[in-house]
């Protein structure tokens, strides 16, 4: 099964899951990448080949990505990757 590309539904598709399941993981997008000392509040509101956009306590934050996203299989291996990149809360 091929891939989506990158399109704005595929993007809403991808926050609308992480803002519902996992919003714990986008503040630490926000705290870690986004170099916020102490979110309140985050929430993804696009993803782009080139980078994430955050929304991080009422403030755009765009988090870039170390290469190109080619699709949605790409966007989110590159997701966990950045994830599992952190150091330890």
């Amino acid at each position: 099964m091929a891939a989506d590309p990158l399109t704005p539904a595929v993007s809403d598709r991808i926050c609308k899951h992480m803002n519902d399941d996992h919003a714990e993981a986008v503040l630490a997008y926000a705290r870690h990448y986004g170099g916020i000392e102490a979110p309140q509040a985050a929430r993804m509101v696009a993803v782009r080949p080139e980078a994430m956009q955050l929304e991080v306590d009422g403030r755009p934050v765009e988090v870039a990505f170390d290469h190109t996203l080619s699709d949605s299989e790409d966007a989110h291996r590159t997701l966990v990757a950045m994830l599992r990149a952190m150091p330890p809360a």
